[in-house]
């Protein structure tokens, strides 16, 4: 059972890889939440429940900084997971770029990229993740 832990800017190539490589996990994304409440609150219970099933899952938000990630590695932990961090590291123009070719709601305001870049802290074997997983 894995829970993997997408981390990296909107536009960064999340989703898209999540779709070719990760098709048999449990997608949690608070993007798929937008008139949730608690939408942090909804993501561990939905993260908990897969688990408890035994089933593979994905989180694919930004989950830029340790403190966002770390109730979820517990979760993993708790529940006997292997807790992989897929890190994906881009220049902030490529990011800008593939957020224009977005369309609708999909698309997010430039601020929202720059804000999660300077929040971004790489993901660090001490933080619990059984492996880090760099998508160039």
């Amino acid at each position: 059972m894995e829970l993997a832990i997408l981390i990296g800017v909107p536009g960064c190539g999340k989703s898209s890889y999540q779709r070719a490589n990760l098709a048999g996990h449990v997608v949690v994304s608070k993007d798929l939440m937008p008139n949730v409440r608690d939408r942090d609150a909804r993501q561990y219970r939905l993260v908990e429940q897969a688990l408890q099933k035994g089933r593979d899952v994905v989180v694919d938000n930004t989950n830029p900084t340790r403190a966002v990630r770390a109730p979820l590695i517990a979760l993993g932990r708790k529940h006997g997971a292997r807790v992989v961090a897929y890190y994906f590291p881009v220049e902030i123009a490529t990011a800008i770029a593939r957020n224009e070719q977005r369309q609708g709601r999909a698309r997010v305001p430039k601020v929202a990229i720059f804000t999660a870049r300077k929040r971004m802290e790489p993901p660090a074997t001490d933080e619990g993740f059984d492996d880090i997983i760099t998508i160039p």
